[in-house]
């Protein structure tokens, strides 16, 4: 072989060398930058994750730290308002309010004018609440003794009246009447109403004799009474009985003397 061409191969040969090893050395670096990134954005978002989770931690703790105070001062009213319940049920003033409402009631019930709106307003509830409640489509419930159909009716609503000193239209709670009666179909509900207005007004009468006054209702015996155990406001209950369910007793006022 002719030495000038070998010699000439030879340095043809070289520069191919030297490209590989730097397209070599520039892959590495180009691997190196990529690791370089990556490894950088993983750091970058620990950290971002470790904030966020620091931010969520003390955001717990101060919620936590909140819930544990509002329960503390929950327990405090608690436990205020138990004592001065207490307080309240040992007062004598408070005890003997019943009574003293009572006293009261009476006292106006001899004033016309107020006896007049007062039994006027309890007409107007009762019309109200007991048309409603007879009138309800309920199942009926048959009970022990009592003819199949008949149903319990509960109803409680309360007497207002305005007080003089007080502005035009500010109502006060003067007593309250729970009415329990049962539901049987042996007369229209517009009569059953007309006997429990006729016991309430009776019943509040203070010129009416309940010593020799027995009201019925359905031409059951009924038992009206002011609840004992209802404080301070007074509870007139008229409850109808089991008893007498032939007996013939008017709800009517008796007259003077009988």
């Amino acid at each position: 072989m002719n030495p000038l061409l070998a010699q000439a191969s030879s340095k043809a040969a070289k520069p191919s060398s030297t490209a590989i090893a730097q397209s070599a050395k520039s892959a590495e670096a180009g691997s190196n930058l990529l690791w370089l990134a990556t490894s950088g954005g993983l750091l970058l978002l620990l950290v971002a994750l470790g904030v966020f989770t620091k931010v969520s931690l003390d955001k717990a703790a101060k919620q936590l730290k909140f819930e544990n105070f509002k329960n503390r001062e929950l327990q405090k009213k608690l436990k205020y308002a138990v004592e001065t319940i207490g307080k309240m049920e040992r007062n004598p003033d408070l005890i003997h309010s019943r009574e003293f409402n009572l006293d009261y009631l009476r006292m106006r019930m001899d004033e016309e004018v107020f006896h007049f709106a007062i039994l006027n307003q309890i007409k107007m509830k009762v019309k109200d609440k007991i048309t409603m409640a007879l009138r309800s489509s309920q199942p009926h419930q048959g009970e022990i003794g009592i003819a199949s159909g008949g149903r319990q009716v509960d109803e409680v609503f309360d007497v207002e009246y305005e007080p003089g000193d007080l502005p035009k239209g500010t109502k006060r709670v003067l007593f309250r009447i729970e009415i329990k009666i049962l539901k049987l179909p042996t007369q229209p509900t517009s009569v059953t109403i007309n006997q429990i207005i006729d016991c309430i007004e009776t019943f509040l009468s203070p010129t009416s004799n309940h010593d020799s006054w027995q009201p019925t209702i359905q031409g059951r015996i009924a038992n009206m009474r002011w609840d004992q155990k209802a404080k301070p406001t007074p509870l007139l209950v008229l409850e109808q009985t089991q008893e007498g369910s032939n007996v013939t007793f008017r709800t009517t006022r008796m007259a003077q003397g009988a």
